[in-house]
């Protein structure tokens, strides 16, 4: 990719991303991931509605009128962003590719942690970690990950998400907010998430398209498995084969349903094409 067609690819995800965050996103998120405890600010004069547990008696009795001690949301955060860079993620027939929706995602809430003094973090992964980048603050640093999304070229096919899942709990010694974005077309990775979501708050983003689900009729047709390189022959107007493709889909899409769900975390599954600033208010709402 040329510079000069970067800087614009750039340029067009940071203006669509700090819109949506800054006039749609910044409430609700913040209302969405709180803090990590409450720290003391000030003391001042008790007024009606305060909480008589925080009475300072000892400010109290020196100035002879009755104070109140206040305290204010410990904000800063971490959040990390898990990037399924695996060759499925290039697949996508309706408006845009899996990697393309994963890539505004992962903007938009890039922008939404900074705007909210939050620190924001990448980690790629493929069958193994390929990139991480460590969590800092700033709209320098999240351009600098938003570059990396779109000229990080992966190095493998696979997908391992117990690879990258484990990889964030050795890099991270501290409750972090988690997103993991991917098509969850992997096996084997309950476990690891049920143990991480125990440290983490952890929020699985499933993006998928349509073609997954169902097969056109088209008749014979040679595919290719984007991350096997298996090529095969199939018959899409065979009845079994458009029943054992599509049941293989929805084998992926229940099996991270019941993994998410029996590590008490959070799951959003959406479409390419899907409209993900209606679902991402939605998830921060039913949150709040």
């Amino acid at each position: 990719m040329e510079v000069s067609d970067l800087l614009k690819k750039v340029r067009s995800l940071e203006i669509k991303s700090k819109r949506l965050t800054n006039h749609l996103f910044t409430g609700e998120y913040h209302t969405a991931f709180r803090g990590q405890g409450m720290a003391f600010k000030e003391v001042r004069e008790y007024q009606p509605g305060d909480d008589v547990r925080f009475i300072d008696w000892n400010v109290s009795a020196r100035m002879g009128h009755t104070y109140s001690k206040i305290f204010e949301e410990e904000r800063e955060l971490s959040v990390y962003l898990l990037i399924d860079v695996s060759a499925s993620s290039l697949f996508g027939t309706f408006r845009q590719t899996k990697k393309d929706l994963i890539t505004e995602l992962a903007a938009v809430l890039a922008f939404s942690a900074i705007t909210n003094n939050d620190k924001v973090g990448l980690i790629f992964f493929s069958d193994k970690v390929e990139k991480y980048i460590p969590a800092k603050k700033g709209k320098d640093h999240v351009l600098y990950m938003m570059r990396e999304m779109l000229t990080h070229k992966p190095r493998s096919a696979d997908t391992d998400i117990t690879k990258a899942i484990g990889y964030l709990n050795s890099v991270t010694k501290h409750k972090s907010i988690v997103f993991i974005l991917s098509d969850f077309a992997d096996a084997g990775y309950n476990q690891t998430l049920k143990i991480a979501a125990r440290r983490h708050d952890i929020i699985g983003v499933q993006v998928y398209d349509r073609r997954d689900k169902d097969l056109p009729k088209i008749g014979l047709i040679q595919v290719q498995d984007a991350e096997t390189g298996e090529m095969i022959l199939i018959n899409t107007n065979d009845n079994l084969t458009q029943y054992n493709y599509h049941k293989q889909y929805k084998k992926i899409q229940e099996e991270a349903i019941q993994n998410f769900r029996m590590a008490g975390a959070d799951l959003i599954q959406l479409a390419t094409g899907d409209d993900y600033v209606k679902a991402l208010q939605e998830f921060f709402t039913k949150r709040a």
